[in-house]
């Protein structure tokens, strides 16, 4: 079922919602939409009412606005809780970070799953391949912004950072095309119409660059940690950091899994496996 919310701002929020029972809700992360969890939803929607928004700029929603930061897309969520009566919240990388800062600011929020949220941490990792990505993105060359993002942030297996960039951006095209350019009803937006997204789940990164361990202290909730042991470096450290700073934090690595494992199956999740942890976590496994 398709519903909408009006964020504090004005902004319409699209979602879907299946199964019975407490409410959760899954934010996603970069270059996916509410489609990219769908199956981690059915695994869960024997137990709980999953809500999964196109978070700003995605499908029906609505746009960023000018004045874009991590503050909107927290009350996008708040908007979310109050309309569906839900007090849980899980994060997936970028998505993560929106439900670290919900966490701590949202009273609603009563228990929350934060998957591997990229953080900048111990200097492992930088933004900046960003201006030259928007470069790209302005001069329409989507494939060449895509691996310059993919390459960037250290996303798919190492051996991608070793190929010919030409190689990468030729296969890139390939995948666009067999994509096709717009989204149906039942599938993830294509890369291509994701692909100017990218820009704004980094700058979340950024704003929360400086996020100071007493914020993290902070967070008085029960939180689940969760992360592949094949992730990139950069994105385990984050998870050790957020596992010494926040207080009340259970941590749990899918062995043989990595950035990807919440997501379906066609791009290498394993939903069900995923989905045992969480409904351990909220005490219903």
């Amino acid at each position: 079922m398709n519903d909408t919310v009006t964020s504090n701002d004005g902004t319409p929020i699209s979602y879907l919602k299946l199964g019975e029972g407490p409410g959760v809700i899954i934010l996603h992360g970069a270059m996916e939409s509410a489609r990219s969890h769908f199956e981690l939803a059915k695994a869960l929607s024997d137990s709980f009412t999953v809500y999964l928004p196109d978070r700003r700029g995605r499908g029906r929603s609505g746009t960023y606005g000018p004045d874009f930061s991590i503050r909107k897309e927290v009350e996008d969520v708040d908007a979310l809780l109050s309309k569906t009566n839900s007090h849980f919240v899980i994060g997936v990388s970028s998505g993560a970070i929106i439900a670290l800062n919900a966490s701590l600011d949202l009273k609603a929020v009563h228990k929350a799953i934060i998957f591997e949220p990229p953080l900048m941490t111990d200097n492992l990792i930088s933004a900046d391949w960003v201006d030259r990505y928007d470069r790209e993105m302005s001069a329409g060359n989507v494939a060449s912004a895509l691996v310059t993002g993919m390459l960037g942030t250290q996303m798919g297996p190492p051996s991608l950072q070793r190929m010919p960039r030409w190689f990468l951006i030729m296969m890139t095209k390939l995948m666009m095309t067999l994509e096709g350019s717009s989204g149906g009803t039942e599938g993830p937006i294509p890369m291509k119409v994701l692909a100017p997204t990218l820009h704004y789940d980094v700058q979340l990164v950024i704003e929360m660059e400086g996020m100071p361990n007493d914020l993290l202290n902070a967070i008085d909730i029960n939180i689940l940690l969760l992360g592949g042991s094949k992730s990139p470096p950069y994105l385990k450290a984050a998870v050790d950091r957020l596992e010494k700073a926040i207080p009340n934090a259970k941590r749990v690595e899918f062995e043989g899994l990595h950035h990807g494992a919440t997501g379906n199956k066609n791009r290498g999740g394993q939903p069900e496996r995923v989905a045992s942890e969480v409904k351990s976590f909220l005490g219903l496994e």
